[in-house]
């Protein structure tokens, strides 16, 4: 491209950037761009820097660099800088907590959590090629069903890392643990246990969530519907239970994670908590002491489209912020489930919601149907990735399920052989929200693409949306443009020890792609054209 072409397109791209308004930084949190599951309070899956570029290309072996850190790391958050100059990563799983040297991607530090089973990697390894071998038909599923059997010893799922690097983990136990540095100053130090708070003995329910209030205040969800700010040195713990909990130990639909609250919550620069329950969007409010659920507060509970059973399978995430149109984005319960936004403070006067919605505080809601108006159920279960007014879906519903496999354990055919063209699900929708005509609108559709379970991740800086794919088998990273839906480039990264299983799709500081896979972690070492 001429030199002169290259400004004229910075030039323009510029307004763009600058017109889409970020969620307000976190002062409590670490000094990253990921200092907590989703990225930040707000919950977007979205980072202002750029990601790698194309062209489309098979990576070298070199720049696609593992680690061994044991099962069901989902999820890593960075450091500030410490001290020393240096940051880390910060990752939990199954069996251990992992300190990742940000620089050299290596593992500096381990902890082992006590009495569980620790995972070698002589053992991932038989896993891996196990399903390198075969992954389509029954033997494979045998297989997959056993190694999604290590998921429910999962305990540690929801993290948070403060600018002070502490590592907060919440536990289906009723736990928060925090964790830090053996030296405070020096990044490579061991991994210590600093205290245990156990939350109140009436809050029952595995803890689903982990956020920071922006004065300092941790909030951690329980699937029960039980609400708690506790400091972050464990001093004091205030309580609060949300509506419409009534008997909501018993409305789990499966294990945990199907439970009355199932997924992580969004939390506002002004004290507004934003939790998904199975069939009501809450705005709980934190005033700087105390939680409410009082509508004088600001408080409110709304409900929504449930004819699936289940609940939403989407973390809560906030679009609009200073003077822009406020909304929290879920996906609903429907079997071909919806977008759907709520206003998040007061609604407009003489508002309309949309046709069929259940609750005036609807401001949008439409149907994720990959561009298909005779597709009678879809699903997913990711959050809604969301940047400036757009709000992303990907397709979760494997597009072959064997007749003789449950529905419930569709899961299967998405996850540990979610590559394989048999089974894998197309499809990626964006929506955007118009300001001008105050409505819910479709943008594009990808049917081309395949995201089986990946995390997307949106880069401003980038205009793009990146997201763990698959093609012919190999798992791949996908590049769409954002305004347009169209392939940018996508990277074919190899084999079964590169699946996603879940796990968000990462952007470093530095612009480099990380994610987790079943057994690892995985930086694809990518900065620009070759």
């Amino acid at each position: 491209m001429p030199r002169i072409s290259l400004v004229c397109l910075m030039l323009a791209l510029a307004p763009l950037a600058q017109a889409v308004k970020m969620p307000p930084v976190n002062p409590y949190l670490a000094d990253s761009s990921n200092s907590m599951a989703h990225g930040n309070p707000a919950q977007q899956d979205a980072v202002t820097q750029a990601g790698p570029s194309g062209p489309s290309r098979a990576l070298q072996p070199e720049q696609v660099q593992y680690q061994h850190v044991g099962p069901a790391h989902f999820g890593a958050v960075t450091s500030g800088v410490y001290p020393d100059g240096k940051r880390v990563l910060w990752s939990n799983g199954i069996d251990r907590i992992v300190k990742i040297d940000y620089a050299a991607w290596e593992v500096v530090a381990e902890y082992f959590f006590p009495g569980v089973e620790v995972y070698d990697e002589e053992r991932a390894d038989e896993s891996i090629a196990g399903f390198d071998a075969n992954n389509s038909g029954v033997i494979p599923l045998v297989r997959s069903f056993q190694e999604m059997g290590k998921l429910r010893d999962l305990a540690n799922l929801y993290t948070v890392l403060d600018r002070d690097h502490t590592y907060y983990v919440g536990s289906k136990t009723g736990t928060v643990t925090a964790y830090g540095d053996a030296d405070p100053n020096d990044s490579r130090s061991a991994i210590v246990k600093k205290a245990e708070f156990q939350l109140p003995a009436e809050m029952t329910g595995p803890v689903m969530g982990l956020n920071m209030t922006y004065d300092g205040w941790l909030i951690v969800a329980t699937e029960h519907g039980y609400v708690a700010a506790i400091k972050p040195d464990f001093s004091a713990v205030r309580t609060i239970r949300m509506l419409h909990s009534e008997g909501a130990e018993d409305k789990a639909t499966g294990p945990t994670g199907k439970g009355w609250v199932r997924n992580g919550f969004a939390v506002d620069v002004d004290g507004g908590i934003y939790i998904a329950s199975q069939e009501h969007m809450h705005k709980v409010i934190w005033t700087g002491d105390q939680l409410s659920v009082d509508e004088a507060d600001g408080a409110w509970a709304a409900p929504y489209l449930n004819t699936w059973g289940q609940g939403t399978g989407a973390t809560p995430s906030l679009m609009g912020f200073d003077d822009e149109d406020q909304f929290v984005v879920i996906t609903d319960g429907e079997n071909l489930m919806n977008v759907v936004l709520f206003w998040r403070d007061e609604i407009p006067p003489g508002w309309e919601p949309p046709q069929g919605a259940p609750d005036r505080r609807i401001a949008g809601m439409l149907p994720a149907n990959m561009g298909d108006s005779q597709l009678l159920a879809l699903q997913s279960e990711q959050s809604v990735i969301v940047e400036g007014y757009g709000a992303l879906v990907v397709n979760n519903t494997p597009r072959n399920i064997p007749w003789y496999l449950p529905e419930k354990a569709s899961t299967l055919m998405i996850s540990l052989l979610g590559s394989n063209p048999e089974y894998q699900p197309y499809g990626v929708q964006k929506f955007q929200w118009n300001p001008q005509a105050q409505r819910l609108e479709n943008s594009w559709v990808n049917t081309q693409v395949s995201s089986p379970s990946s995390v997307p991740m949106a880069s401003l800086d980038s205009n793009q949306v990146y997201f763990v794919g698959a093609r012919d088998n190999q798992w791949t990273l996908e590049a769409l443009d954002w305004s347009t839906g169209e392939s940018d480039f996508h990277y074919v990264i190899g084999g079964q020890r590169y699946n996603v299983l879940f796990s968000g799709t990462l952007i470093d500081e530095d612009g480099r792609i990380h994610y987790g896979t079943p057994w690892g972690r995985v930086r694809l070492n990518v900065q620009g054209p070759p």
